[in-house]
């Protein structure tokens, strides 16, 4: 039992179990290392000057890592559905129930599909600014949401405003990731 389970493992997955984890949540992400910054180099990411895709994310594997996500690389999800009031995740390696589902498997939508999320007109899950889908605690985020913008930035953010309001249900009020330079010290 996990309080989120993430699947996908680029920049939305990683920014949001970076996000639940740095504020106390159990957060587990599978990953199969698929992302598409393999294939990036990044001159357009806000604070990066340049940096390769490959060195991004192994930088942002060890920032999440560090916070304490159980990051299970290698491990892919075969099936994701409703159990209860949370979610079931489903791997060759076994099952995961969780309370909250952040998917970030780029432009591949099977499983939100297989979840029962509304789709668009335009073929992508239907999310409102939260990420949420149409199904209640599950959200959706990046390349699965968004026709053509696909930008590492803008999916960090998608999986940031996701767990930005996963932590808001479970604060019980509007939450904050804020820090301080006191708080680095």
């Amino acid at each position: 039992m996990t309080d989120v389970a993430v699947v996908g493992g680029g920049p939305a997955g990683l920014s949001a179990a970076l996000f639940t984890a740095k504020n106390g949540l159990d957060t587990v992400v599978f990953d199969t290392d698929e992302t598409w910054m393999h294939k990036a180099h990044l001159f357009n990411y806000l604070g990066i000057e340049s940096e390769d895709g490959t060195a991004f994310l192994e930088d942002s594997r060890e920032q999440a890592d560090s916070f304490g996500v159980d990051r299970r690389q290698g491990e892919e999800v075969q099936t994701v559905e409703q159990d209860g009031d949370g979610f079931r995740v489903v791997t060759g390696e076994g099952d995961l129930a969780a309370d909250y589902l952040v998917l970030a498997t780029g432009a591949n939508r099977g499983l939100a599909e297989e979840l029962g999320c509304e789709f668009t007109d335009e073929d992508v899950v239907d999310v409102d600014v939260t990420m949420e889908t149409s199904v209640a605690d599950a959200y959706a985020t990046g390349a699965m949401v968004r026709a053509e913008e696909w930008q590492a930035v803008i999916s960090a953010g998608d999986g940031a405003a996701a767990a930005l309001n996963v932590l808001t249900k479970e604060k019980g009020e509007h939450f904050h990731d804020f820090d301080t330079p006191a708080d680095a010290e």
